[in-house]
């Protein structure tokens, strides 16, 4: 997929150099397709930059949303802990050791504690070994 971009962001590149021709008068009737190249590059930009970054964002709002008593998350600052409670304005109450308790805005929570961890299947039986 990159090798096709790349070579649309070449071509693109290259007709820029092929509109301004030496000893031509610019005017103000420019060609239409001066404006190709800066088309396909936003387009290359929103499709490697902006789309992704929407989607993560989006997964990481209804990850929070989603977020329940009981539930090990992790904190924007790398804290442990477990749910204790979730108030109205938006402050999540975490456990993070036996009797000791902190009070975090929602948005400071990272993520949960097992998302994204996939150990193999083999890492077990290697130990045993």
């Amino acid at each position: 997929m990159y090798k096709y971009l790349i070579a649309i962001v070449s071509i693109a590149l290259m007709s820029v150099g092929g509109c301004m021709q030496p000893g031509a008068e610019g005017g103000a009737g420019g060609s239409p397709l001066a404006f190709l190249p800066f088309v396909l590059i936003f387009v290359l930009f929103y499709f490697l930059i902006l789309r992704p970054q929407q989607k993560q964002t989006r997964k990481k709002e209804e990850m929070l949303k989603s977020l329940k008593r009981g539930d090990n998350v992790i904190t924007a600052g790398g804290i442990y802990g477990k749910i204790l409670n979730i108030a109205e304005d938006n402050t999540v109450t975490l456990e993070i050791y036996k009797g000791v308790s902190i009070r975090i805005a929602r948005s400071g929570i990272a993520g949960l504690e097992g998302q994204g961890k996939e150990e193999p299947k083999d890492k077990e039986d290697k130990s045993k070994k």
